[in-house]
């Protein structure tokens, strides 16, 4: 797994880019954190209510999701960036 001190996170659609700092344990959390309203239920990767669609960039799983993620998308609640990304909420 990647150790990126820090990496930018860009939201499609509207432009707003944010610094995702490696304290954050996840996508969700840093999004949270700079009070970005994202729906999400169980925070582990199993009910998927977090999905994000991953425009550029790559990300790191904390751990495997339960829920069925299909290509191009991603768990925001059990993800980190890998890098500069772009991801549609």
């Amino acid at each position: 797994m990647s150790k990126c001190k820090s990496a930018a996170v860009t939201l499609a659609g509207n432009s707003q880019s944010i610094e995702f700092d490696s304290d954050c344990s996840s996508l969700l959390e840093c999004l949270e954190q700079h009070q970005i309203d994202i729906p999400f239920q169980c925070r582990e990767g199993y009910c998927g209510a977090c999905r994000a669609t991953l425009i550029e960039g790559n990300v790191d799983y904390n751990q495997e999701p339960l829920a069925f993620v299909r290509s191009g998308e991603v768990l925001l609640c059990c993800t980190k960036p890998n890098g500069k990304i772009t991801i549609k909420i």
